[in-house]
């Protein structure tokens, strides 16, 4: 196979990936895409003047021998069932984070994956971010020696934005934003240490949304619409009142981790900050690396000692690639394609999307117990590494 044929389950979103892949002169093209909404069928169909097949429901798109692999950008609490049919269907799978909302449905996922003899891969793209590629290669160079701590916060600027007004704000959909959103950062933990999380505790709250408004109340149609801080009219399909009573999701969480290899982490998300700021700080025996998103800055600072051993702190300034997520989109799709067509084991794993929603599981089970510390169980026997 020279190229692979691709079909989309989810064409809007996290869908707009298939932008990366409709390269028809090159390695990939997109033939297809499956959505519930007739707009955004449309929308796609258009964008691809009429080329490819579309339909309402998923189970048609794998139904066609045209199609070799199926991106599933669907919500979240689909993953689990788009991707297991699509395996089933004998198709590649390449699945957005979180893999699934539960540890359950991530290792019925893994053993289709291993039964299958397809490949799977996690659309972790914060790993193909130059950013964290850069403090990636500082902690393998072994500059800031044995890493030992991890500290991590991230304010989601944007929080009641993104994950209030729609479907994410209820556990039944999302089970929750530790998992949800935090799936990135508990992976970036896990791949910036080298080491996946053994056991957790979790303290968090819903402190800022959810109350008691009515449900079905949008934005829109709220009398409070001037006044309301968090008043959303301009995304359709994402108009939810935030403070509805159904809201039910934690929008500030601290956890720490032990992970393997005794290496002590912590992790605190809020969605209620005036900015948005995600911050990693890695520490070793001999020093530390620290970023800051925003400003596109990478830290290092060292030990002092005497000696041929000193070494001079460093500040990296990271340039964004071009593409979506500072460069990241391009960079994870062109990974899929190595992967599929040229048998290459891809940066984001499938394992590596299983263990970080059963960390983020585990976490809110935790904070649901009062902070009662949880092993995260260990992946199944039959779960492929790559």
């Amino acid at each position: 196979m020279d190229k692979l044929r691709i079909g989309m389950i989810g064409v809007a979103g996290r869908g707009g990936l298939w932008r990366h892949w409709h390269q028809p002169d090159k390695r990939s093209v997109v033939v297809g895409g499956a959505d519930p909404n007739e707009g955004f069928r449309k929308s796609f169909s258009e964008a691809l003047d009429g080329q490819a097949f579309v339909t309402d429901d998923y189970r048609r798109l794998l139904e066609r021998d045209d199609i070799d692999a199926i991106a599933v950008t669907s919500p979240d609490f689909c993953h689990e069932e788009h991707a297991i049919a699509a395996l089933s269907a004998g198709k590649h799978v390449f699945c957005e984070k979180p893999l699934a909302i539960t540890i359950d449905g991530c290792d019925r996922m893994l053993k289709a994956y291993a039964d299958s003899g397809l490949r799977l891969m996690c659309g972790f793209n914060m790993r193909y971010m130059n950013i964290f590629r850069v403090m990636k290669e500082v902690i393998d160079s072994g500059v800031i020696g044995e890493v030992k701590a991890a500290w991590v916060r991230h304010f989601v600027g944007y929080g009641g934005h993104f994950y209030y007004h729609d479907w994410h704000a209820t556990r039944r959909n999302a089970t929750s934003l530790l998992l949800q959103k935090g799936a990135h950062d508990i992976d970036m933990i896990h791949w910036l240490t080298g080491r996946y999380t053994q056991r957790v505790a979790a303290f968090g709250g819903l402190d800022y949304y959810g109350g008691d408004k009515p449900n079905d109340l949008i934005c829109p149609e709220c009398d409070e619409k001037r006044t309301c801080p968090d008043c959303q009219s301009a995304w359709p399909g994402h108009e939810l009142c935030a403070f509805r009573e159904e809201i039910d999701v934690e929008d500030n969480q601290t956890m720490i981790m032990m992970l393997e290899g005794g290496i002590k982490a912590s992790y605190l998300q809020c969605h209620f900050t005036p900015d948005y700021h995600r911050n990693y700080t890695i520490i070793g025996t001999e020093g530390r690396v620290e970023n800051s998103e925003p400003e596109n800055k990478v830290w290092v600072k060292l030990r002092r000692r005497f000696g041929y051993k000193s070494l001079s702190d460093r500040e990296y300034t990271v340039k964004p690639a071009e593409g979506g997520h500072g460069g990241a989109d391009p960079v994870i799709c062109e990974d899929f394609l190595d992967m599929v067509l040229d048998g290459k084991a891809p940066i984001a794993t499938a394992l590596a999307g299983r263990m970080s929603v059963a960390t983020g599981c585990q976490g809110a089970a935790s904070l649901r117990q009062g902070g009662m510390p949880l092993d995260v169980p260990a992946a199944p026997d039959y779960a492929p590494t790559t």
